[in-house]
């Protein structure tokens, strides 16, 4: 099908499906398309066996027309600038889908995070909040955990943040409760995961209850969305992680892997399992199929070995252009992940609006807050998708980008 796209141009293959079928002008198809803003920083930190080594970090504003922008940073060698501004695009259409008063953002820093230790990992934390300290802020741009970062990087970006502006709270989202974090965000995208996938099941006509779900990496996002299935009547008979998966076909005990987990790091060895080769997960036989690991993994050639009817994306694009085209003629229902992993940017919203209110909610009202706005979302995405006569992630892209075009129009393009 062509030359292999960037990342960034599959993001755009989607948008620009999308500005064609609302015949958006190339003048509005061009500023939504470009990113704002792209920040490349150098990061030297002295390791702990006192030599310098500098890192190359990132930091891309995609879009702020509908609020300031918002977007994860991620620890990874892949951490480039075309997957990094990628990620800030699809950050644009996933608030604009989740309708949140936010823009897309996203940053990186090229490393590899299993070789730092904790202190050369706050260092590099600390050094990237300074680089990139011009261009955020809690009006401008808040980041978040993403891909190898959590609650202590967020804490460490707060407080470096807080030395020069004063103990600001709202500069980042994804914090420990006891910083100003929100209860409930830590398994928020997998809540949404589970949200969204119920809400595709009921629209097929059917219910969780004795769905057979396999999860493709077990990490936050995998981990709480297996559990949260599970306690809807799912039955998830298998994960997997870094070093391959496990199965068990009567369903898996979550609640000893997890805690094998802990133990271990590893998956590998789980009690009540057998091994299963991580190449073979995708294909795995079952009815809901959730990717929530690394980009690209369903493409043209693994989207066919697929045998679940309904896929729910809790990683960022995991599937390829030509991997949905597959999935589309095989029948397939694909939420996509600007919708089905929307829950972690929408609880980072309700942290943003607790920190700058200086009122904290319960986890109680968080689930029911997060519940209420991507029930309406996948309604919405829906509603769009039929009325394109379209699959569901055109049809969220559509929604999506009608929604910033029109503001857009309101601000400064009428």
């Amino acid at each position: 099908m062509g030359k292999k796209r960037s990342t960034f141009e599959q993001v755009n293959y989607y948008f620009d499906h999308a500005a064609d079928a609302l015949d958006l002008s190339p003048e509005m198809r061009l500023t939504l398309k470009t990113p704002a803003r792209e920040l490349k920083v150098e990061l030297p930190i002295r390791r702990d066996d006192g030599k310098w080594e500098s890192f190359v970090g990132f930091r891309v504003q995609h879009d702020n027309t509908r609020g300031p922008c918002k977007g994860g940073i991620r620890y990874h060698p892949s951490a480039d600038e075309d997957h990094v501004k990628a990620l800030a695009s699809l950050m644009t259409w996933k608030t604009a889908v989740a309708n949140i008063p936010y823009g897309g953002g996203k940053g990186g820093i090229q490393c590899d995070p299993t070789q730092l230790s904790p202190t050369e990992k706050e260092k590099l934390t600390r050094e990237f909040v300074d680089r990139i300290d011009p261009i955020i802020g809690p009006k401008a741009d808040i980041p978040a955990p993403d891909m190898n970062t959590d609650g202590q990087v967020m804490a460490w970006f707060m407080d470096q943040y807080s030395k020069r502006h004063g103990y600001t709270p709202a500069i980042v989202t994804g914090k420990p409760v006891g910083l100003g974090g929100s209860k409930g965000r830590e398994e928020a995208t997998g809540r949404g995961v589970m949200i969204t996938a119920r809400e595709a099941v009921s629209q097929a006509g059917e219910a969780l209850k004795d769905k057979t779900v396999v999860v493709q990496g077990y990490g936050n996002v995998g981990s709480h969305a297996a559990r949260l299935l599970a306690e809807q009547g799912a039955k998830v008979v298998a994960v997997s992680d870094v070093k391959g998966g496990i199965v068990n076909p009567k369903g898996l005990n979550l609640a000893a892997v997890t805690e094998h987990v802990k133990k271990t790091g590893y998956l590998e060895g789980a009690p009540d399992s057998e091994h299963l080769e991580g190449s073979e997960i995708l294909s795995h036989q079952c009815d809901i199929l959730v990717p929530a690991a690394i980009g690209g993994v369903l493409n043209e050639t693994s989207a066919k070995d697929v045998k679940a009817r309904f896929i729910v994306e809790g990683a960022n694009a995991p599937t390829t252009p030509e991997g949905d085209q597959v999935l589309d003629e095989m029948g397939v229902t694909v939420v996509p992940d600007i919708l089905a992993n929307a829950g972690g940017v929408t609880v980072s919203y309700f942290e943003w609006v607790q920190n700058l209110q200086n009122f904290y909610w319960s986890h109680e009202r968080v689930n029911r807050e997060l519940e209420a706005i991507l029930v309406a979302a996948f309604a919405d995405v829906s509603a769009s998708a039929q009325k394109h006569g379209t699959n569901m992630r055109r049809g969220a892209f559509a929604l999506a980008v009608q929604r910033v075009a029109e503001a857009s129009k309101l601000r400064w393009m009428s």
